[in-house]
């Protein structure tokens, strides 16, 4: 399933060296400095290595944070700020906004920046692994724990990290809410995708399918909502993706619904479910071409073409003409005028955010080597300061599409 899924480009930020010119006053505390700069750079680069495996990620991962807490947490047993958090200014992009660049001299901002970056990542690696041939049941496996580990990291920076901002983000920047809310929810989508490809697979009962295929659609439909008040020349693209896929999972929903009706011998409002699933499909159909033609951030995914897309079109005409017929030799019911209500509850299957917890703070970040931090010595080299490093775009590996089997899960 090469293509499947819309990504928005990683953020991209300027080299930090950590080099605090006299502030810090020990061999332990340039050694923080040190390893801050070597675990950030290992981190960053990380991201663009197609090699990159979601414990190596990790490790990388906890290693940077350990350290960096050091200028965040309160090391000197008081509640006041750590002294050392608002000693260094850094610089990201967003996602969508192009390679306009925010900076904020907040040790927090990095924290929360990074992570989000982190996020992105995951969702990333979900989505090239999802494009492999013949996906195997384990790997299926790791592209809804991956969904589901990026949904927890948003969830966490906009519930924990991001509220101890003191300067809030911009309208439009990825730390705001409604952008933050729209990757949490399409995670938590994408996750569910891969639970009814699963059950499809699976052959589970039609009504399971029906119900996961509407909530699913309910899912796209608010990140859609969610970002309805972006500007558009940053949003449309990815608006137009959330409406494509809450459409084809609206004509899921109808299709296995009206299976379930037909089970229970009401054929009429079968055949009327059946139609609303083919005209929910005919317009997700649509929106594939206004998604590709809409310019924005991001990977253009290609849902029309893939085997999962045209199968269920295929479903839907095969059922209704099955259900057509037996009306016409068994039941002959009328047909409503008004497509059945859909009030499905999944009782299984929903994708829930696995929480993040960010590592130990680092063995090296004592009380003691924090004291030899001082902030007075540092004024009088404000004129050595190296000038300010450019935000270069991220290189990000290209994605080659594999041949599309329509398997799933094998």
């Amino acid at each position: 399933m090469a293509h499947w899924f819309h990504r928005n480009p990683l953020k991209a930020t300027a080299p930090v060296s950590f080099n605090f010119y006299g502030v810090a006053g020990s061999p332990a505390a340039n050694k923080i400095c040190n390893d801050l700069r070597t675990t950030r750079a290992r981190l960053l680069e990380m991201f663009t290595d197609s090699t990159c495996t979601p414990e190596i990620m990790k490790n990388a991962t906890d290693a940077y944070f350990s350290l960096l807490q050091g200028f965040i947490v309160s090391l000197d047993g008081t509640t006041q700020e750590n002294k050392m958090r608002f000693i260094q200014n850094f610089k990201w992009t967003d996602t969508l906004q192009g390679n306009i660049p925010s900076a904020q001299q907040d040790a927090v901002f990095e924290l929360a920046s990074m992570a989000f970056n982190v996020a992105v990542w995951y969702t990333k690696f979900a989505s090239r692994l999802a494009g492999k041939e013949n996906i195997t049941e384990p790997e299926a496996k790791d592209v809804h724990k991956s969904l589901k580990v990026a949904a927890g990291i948003f969830k966490t920076l906009k519930e924990v990290h991001i509220p101890r901002l003191i300067t809030p983000a911009e309208k439009g920047r990825d730390l705001e809410p409604r952008v933050i809310d729209a990757y949490i929810i399409q995670c938590q989508a994408e996750a569910q995708e891969v639970t009814i490809a699963r059950a499809i697979e699976l052959k589970h009962n039609a009504s399971l399918i029906a119900a996961l295929s509407f909530e699913t659609a309910n899912f796209y439909q608010k990140a859609d909502h969610t970002l309805n008040t972006l500007e558009p020349e940053c949003s449309s693209k990815w608006r137009k993706y959330l409406q494509l896929k809450q459409c084809f999972y609206m004509a899921y929903a109808f299709c296995y619904h009206g299976q379930t009706l037909l089970a229970s011998d009401k054929c009429g409002e079968a055949i009327r479910s059946l139609q609303e699933a083919e005209k929910c499909y005919s317009r997700a159909e649509a929106l594939c071409k206004e998604y590709r033609q809409t310019k924005g951030p991001g990977t253009t995914a290609k849902p029309s073409e893939q085997l999962f897309f045209l199968k269920l079109g295929a479903l839907i005409k095969s059922t209704l003409e099955k259900c057509q017929r037996e009306n016409g030799f068994i039941y002959f019911h009328k047909v409503p005028a008004e497509p059945p209500q859909l009030e499905l509850k999944a009782s299984y299957g929903l994708a829930e955010p696995v929480p993040f917890e960010l590592p130990p703070l680092s063995e090296q970040c004592t009380p003691q080597v924090y004291a030899t931090f001082d902030l007075t010595k540092g004024a009088k080299n404000d004129k050595a300061k190296p000038k300010e490093e450019e935000v270069k775009p991220v290189k990000e590996p290209d994605l080659k599409p594999q041949k599309d089997t329509g398997c799933v899960i094998s």
